[in-house]
């Protein structure tokens, strides 16, 4: 078949032990991002299989009615709102959905985590500029860590927070708060409760129409001067231009950001990165190792079974018929 694999910014699938189940295939690799669908097109041409890191591309019907020849999309991890499914059913397109795990992005959120409350990046940048000791932090240790989302990710970082010392506050839905308390957790009364309370607030929800945009302005200004705002999970999730706002009016004090409305962000004068009490990571939740072989070998998989005719975990199969 001819594959392509889009948006691999660092040019490292090749590298992976996994790249080698596509042996034999007629493998394409871009490494830069293109939003236009009509220039994206242009280089997929003939493509039959299409391999997508995550979200970083939009499928949508522009897109798919300039690519005649597509048969498969491979969706490395689980598909979400970047794809549309019924443009994909609309021409025949079938699409695999592969596996992920929790432990990469759960970690690099407690890094955030961490790093943001001890303001380690600031520091280390001052003695690499010839300055010791610029700062105090502060530790995760006697804190609140509230946790909106109490899912596989949510889980993992409740339970690194015990082992800090840290008290864990949970918020979402009504089966996330009951399923903290059943494990020992405390649940917030109520969302003002939770944010007022909270000394870093990190959210681990999916975003879709009801998440969209779930998480206020009138929310982050109750946050005390003091706290934190950790977002690993999509950008989406907060109201446009919120964070921003609150940040410069103070509540809350901090945040550390791994995800953007728009990326990748190759502008150093994006406004974020210029604010010293935020710590900014380029999306890194799961670009790790370990989970690069996992979603990766799963997403290559799912292409050779298709291509020997035993397509595997395919979300549509109407369209095979």
């Amino acid at each position: 078949m001819k594959i392509a694999i889009i948006d691999d910014y660092q040019d490292v699938v090749k590298t992976l032990a996994c790249f080698e189940l596509l042996e034999g295939h007629d493998v394409q690799i871009l490494n830069d991002t293109e939003k236009d669908p009509a220039l994206l097109a242009a280089k997929l041409q003939d493509v039959e299989a299409l391999v997508l890191i995550r979200e970083r591309t939009a499928i949508t019907t522009d897109l798919l009615k300039q690519l005649p020849n597509l048969k498969l999309i491979s969706q490395t991890g689980k598909i979400a709102g970047h794809l549309d499914l019924e443009a994909c059913n609309n021409h025949k397109v079938a699409v695999a959905e592969g596996v992920g795990s929790p432990v990469a992005p759960a970690e690099l959120a407690w890094l955030l985590i961490m790093n943001t409350l001890r303001q380690l990046p600031n520091a280390i940048a001052a003695m690499k500029a010839g300055n010791w000791q610029t700062n105090i932090g502060t530790s995760v240790y006697g804190k609140t860590i509230g946790i909106w989302g109490y899912g596989k990710i949510g889980k993992l970082i409740a339970n690194y927070a015990k082992a800090f010392g840290a008290m864990v506050l949970v918020w979402g839905s009504e089966q996330s708060r009951a399923n903290a308390v059943a494990d020992g957790f405390e649940a917030a009364h109520n969302k003002a409760d939770f944010f007022s309370e909270a000394d870093v607030v990190t959210l681990h929800l999916r975003l879709n129409e009801q998440t969209m945009a779930i998480v206020k302005a009138s929310d982050l200004s109750l946050m005390k001067p003091t706290a934190v705002l950790v977002n690993t999970a999509r950008a989406e999730l907060i109201e446009s231009g919120a964070l921003l706002k609150c940040l410069k009016a103070g509540r809350p004090g901090f945040a550390g950001v791994d995800v953007y409305e728009n990326e990748p962000i190759k502008n150093a004068n994006f406004e974020l990165l210029t604010l010293p009490n935020v710590v900014c990571a380029p999306h890194l939740g799961y670009v790790e190792q370990n989970s690069y072989e996992l979603y990766f070998g799963k997403a290559f998989e799912n292409v050779v079974n298709y291509s020997k005719g035993r397509p595997t975990h395919i979300v549509n199969p109407e369209v095979l018929k």
